[in-house]
């Protein structure tokens, strides 16, 4: 994932979690928040309850690409927040469980 495409500050966060209701999905809650700009942004959180810095790390890490395996639509900004039971999951789990939480959203370009 691009360093232009992530969602860093709290305020953004806050933004748009107060102002959109989540789609909920497994380990995965997603707020998505449309606007007309020209590129798309991400921003993931992993809570303290998911365990220590190199765990929270990794699941990060495990995300972002997944995240980059699709191509997406512009216009809009997204949050995903993981649940505890992430820990529990394989790297294929996890990708196959948010390929699903993210298929009804329309974010995703259409191949051709």
């Amino acid at each position: 994932m691009k360093k232009n495409n992530i969602i860093k500050k709290s305020t953004d966060f806050d933004r748009i979690i107060h102002s959109t209701k989540p789609t909920k999905f497994k380990d995965y809650i997603i707020y998505i928040e449309y606007n007309d700009s020209s590129e798309y942004h991400f921003g993931l959180s992993v809570g303290k309850k998911i365990g220590n810095a190199v765990t929270r790390n990794k699941v990060k890490r495990r995300l972002k690409s997944i995240i980059d395996k699709k191509h997406y639509k512009n216009g809009f900004n997204c949050i995903i927040i993981v649940g505890k039971g992430i820990l529990e999951r394989t790297f294929e789990e996890m990708e196959n469980n948010y390929n699903i939480a993210i298929k009804n959203l329309n974010i995703i370009k259409e191949d051709k």
